[in-house]
């Protein structure tokens, strides 16, 4: 017998396609009116007791007052079947093992999965420094007794911070927008005239030619109110070394200033989390400008500065159409930066007469400590994706990460704003771009990773937001386009 194929008519099959997308934006109604959108934000004071060493410089300085509190400020974000947590902690970095510790106790007492809570930390070079198992741990009072207390008292904190947010989750919609800031933020590698790239190469330095690569502009922007219109939080992403204040005071340096002023405008109970965009190579410092940047009066200038760019932003906030939260992370095996024994043995002897020897020999001395270590065993990092729909995407990187491997993941992702979180669940030190390694100079010199690392990073970043990405358009809920 023959079998006859028969095949809907152009009209019916539209008929059929509508009836079915019909039937998939009830169900979809029906969800989102029987498992609301949540949201909830809270801050604990992590300020360390006067004394502790300050983080940031390879010398030892205690803090001896405090400019400003420092924050953990969580925001908790819940769909009705899955919950994800943001932390960001006014510290320089958190170590691998904390960021463990704490998701274990987040999880725990709130029930948010572990691979769910992202942790960063804003890089202010005015907060403590945690123990770390670094061989700098000795020279700048990471293996005191004050600095392993702290670390150690640490994940309960962030764990309460989680905990005090996701008590205060109510019914909550999200909007985004992004803003472009350029006079604020500046590469601080330049090609010099004698051919070499420069550090840091002082104001008016005649011999500077030109930046070697360029800033990441972008401030993006999520805000998150309650359907009773009352602010929840702001989250704001920019890439800036944060090392601007300065001095022995405690600090959370300009990302305090950017919350005390948007606070101003939304109110105290609002919480604003900033979270430090790939800034390895970038600082606040403009050399054409030969007026000083350091003190808290420039970070109070600088979070005025950002705080502008979000009150622009403000006003072309976008709901977000989809609030389905996904998530995923992967766990990389990085490459160590080369070493020789006649290394080590002149790290040794650097170290022993520090701090008489030269500052990048000190840091040469410190990385090859480090990375000997190691026994040749590569580095263990994280890399973490956080979705929200089809629209909004999170990027949480390890380490102090070159601006161009973040623009390189910006480009490449299908969601329609993506923020980077670097010194995110763990530090790795400095990950330079590849071709950055040939220039030298101060963070090549202290990268413990070897070369194609970041770009690992990277390409990690990258196919999981496109798996994200095809995951929500498959769920018939959202597809965005480019």
């Amino acid at each position: 017998m023959q079998m006859i194929q028969i095949h809907p008519q152009p009209a019916a099959a539209c008929r059929t396609a509508l009836i079915v997308l019909g039937l998939c934006l009830a169900r979809c109604a029906l969800h989102a009116q029987a498992n609301p959108f949540q949201a909830g934000a809270a801050s604990v004071n992590i300020t360390p007791p006067l004394g502790i060493p300050l983080a940031g410089y390879y010398h030892a300085r205690g803090a001896d007052g405090v400019a400003d509190e420092l924050q953990a400020k969580a925001l908790v974000f819940r769909d009705g079947q899955t919950q994800a947590a943001f932390v960001a902690c006014d510290l320089i970095s958190l170590p691998r093992d904390t960021v463990l510790e704490a998701r274990q106790l987040i999880q725990q007492q709130s029930g948010i999965p572990a691979s769910n809570v992202m942790i960063s930390a804003t890089h202010t070079h005015t907060g403590p420094v945690m123990t770390r198992g670094s061989a700098r741990d000795e020279s700048d009072g990471g293996s005191g007794a004050a600095s392993r207390e702290y670390t150690s008292a640490l994940p309960r904190l962030l764990a309460r911070a989680v905990h005090d947010a996701q008590a205060r989750l109510a019914p909550a919609r999200v909007s985004f927008a992004r803003e472009h800031e350029h006079r604020m933020s500046y590469v601080r590698r330049y090609w010099m005239k004698d051919g070499t790239v420069g550090w840091n190469p002082g104001k008016l330095n005649p011999n500077t030619i030109r930046p070697v690569s360029s800033i990441d502009p972008e401030v993006g922007v999520v805000y998150v109110e309650s359907t009773a219109r009352q602010p929840i939080s702001t989250f704001v992403n920019f890439a800036m070394h944060t090392d601007t204040t300065g001095g022995t005071r405690l600090s959370a340096d300009m990302p305090g200033a950017l919350a005390r002023c948007l606070a101003a405008y939304k109110g105290p109970d609002m919480v604003t989390l900033f979270a430090n965009g790939t800034c390895g190579n970038i600082n606040h410092t403009n050399v054409r400008w030969p007026e000083r940047q350091s003190g808290t009066n420039e970070a109070n200038r600088l979070g005025a500065i950002l705080a502008a760019a979000v009150f622009k932003a403000y006003m072309d906030l976008e709901p977000a159409a989809d609030c389905t939260l996904r998530a995923r992370h992967e766990i990389l095996a990085l490459p160590l930066a080369p070493i020789r024994q006649e290394d080590v043995t002149a790290a040794r002897e650097i170290i022993s007469r520090t701090p008489s020897a030269p500052f990048l020999d000190r840091v040469r001395a410190y990385k090859t400590l480090d990375v000997q270590r190691r026994n040749g065993q590569p580095i263990e990092a994280e890399v973490q994706v956080v979705a929200l729909g089809g629209e909004l995407a999170w990027v949480a990187l390890p380490g102090e990460i070159f601006v161009e491997l973040g623009l390189s993941i910006k480009a490449a992702s299908p969601f329609r704003q993506t923020h980077i979180a670097e010194l995110a669940n763990g530090s790795v030190g400095y990950v330079p771009n590849r071709s950055a390694y040939a220039e030298g100079n101060y963070e090549v010199v202290s990268a413990r990773v070897g070369e194609g690392a970041g770009e690992m990073l990277v390409q990690s970043a990258v196919r999981m937001l496109a798996d994200l990405h095809s995951e929500s358009a498959a769920a018939g809920v959202w597809a965005t386009a480019r």
